[in-house]
């Protein structure tokens, strides 16, 4: 195990004591081969650790405070969504627009089509018809075709549920703006498009691209697309603690920005984040002014305003595979509860 102790006061260390020991338990059961927690608190100071493997087939890799990991739809809180509000802080876009102010090419040849009416706001709460889940990588890999197709395909609308489609859209939009692909847009501080496969947690085996993945991005949909707006953000544990310790401080986004991320959109959202709903996956003790997301590959990150502290748990519980029970609501509730309780 590593440690990192930023002049954390025992208390916190204690918190952390607790918090931990569900980790090192999946850890030890095998549930997932590694992983890294962090809690950063305003009064407090800040505790790291990481434990187990960040690679175990086919060769291994002990797991290290500055592993990178693919953080998954974390790219949608921490890269698109504040991107996105800060565009709407400075008067660039208007949350309550039609996306297609910035993508007039949405269904371009049906004028009345619903796609041509959703929000740049229905888009940050998963407000909008989108299907949740497509697998839009199996119409080939050209980028510049699977963007035309995804901007003229006529979606089958169905009840507003979370899906990866309001995200991608988000990243043309930032994408026309910018002029820019994503992958040439600058990731933030600490943060990047890809990292050293050799210091990064590898993800799955993947049968798409016959490798077990490792410092380029699991998701399929933003491999196809070379980028997207809902994934393929790579980070640290010290570059997600400090992302979140500005927004908690207000050093790393406006107030306007942290309050649209705080205000709710939905009994479980907010503008691109999540709040505290029944059955939450991260726990019952934190307040109810908590906002919080989760990646696929098995990371997640929460912030509570009230009580001043953030909590990420950065783990690859798809590696080898996602078509295991790794346990992880499980494991992400019980850390949650510890982190937080009283």
């Amino acid at each position: 195990m590593m440690d990192e102790n930023a002049s954390a006061n025992p208390e916190l260390a204690a918190v952390f004591e607790r918090a931990f020991a569900p980790l090192a338990t999946a850890v030890s059961d095998k549930r997932i081969p590694g992983g890294v927690l962090g809690i950063v608190d305003l009064k407090h100071g800040r505790l790291a650790r990481a434990i187990g493997s960040a690679q175990v087939v086919p060769t291994t890799r002990p797991m290290t405070l500055d592993t990178w990991f693919d953080l998954a739809s974390l790219t949608k809180v921490i890269f698109t969504t504040t991107r996105i509000l800060k565009l709407a802080d400075d008067g660039t876009i208007d949350l309550d627009a039609p996306i297609t102010t910035l993508l007039p090419d949405l269904r371009q040849y049906n004028a009345e089509a619903w796609e041509r009416k959703i929000t740049f706001r229905q888009c940050l709460g998963h407000q909008t018809p989108f299907p949740g889940v497509e697998p839009i990588y199996t119409y080939g890999r050209d980028p510049d075709l699977l963007r035309a197709f995804i901007l003229q395909r006529e979606w089958k609308a169905g009840p507003p549920v979370y899906s990866d489609i309001n995200f991608i859209l988000l990243g043309f939009a930032l994408e026309r703006l910018a002029k820019k692909a994503i992958r040439d847009l600058d990731p933030g501080q600490g943060f990047a498009w890809s990292a050293d496969p050799e210091n990064s947690a590898a993800t799955e085996d993947c049968a798409f691209r016959h490798r077990v993945l490792s410092g380029e991005v699991h998701d399929e949909n933003c491999c196809a697309l070379q980028g997207s707006g809902h994934a393929g953000l790579f980070g640290t544990v010290t570059s997600v603690l400090d992302f979140a310790e500005g927004i908690l401080d207000g050093t790393g986004a406006s107030k306007e920005v942290v309050r649209l991320m705080r205000t709710p959109l939905s009994t479980r959202r907010t503008h691109g984040w999540e709040h505290p709903f029944e059955g939450w996956w991260g726990g019952t003790t934190c307040s109810p002014a908590t906002i919080g997301h989760t990646g696929f590959t098995g990371v997640s990150l929460m912030i509570d305003f009230d009580k001043g502290r953030a909590v990420t748990l950065l783990t690859n519980r798809v590696h080898p595979t996602r078509h295991f029970d790794s346990g992880i609501l499980a494991l992400r509730q019980a850390v949650g509860n510890l982190v937080y309780q009283s």
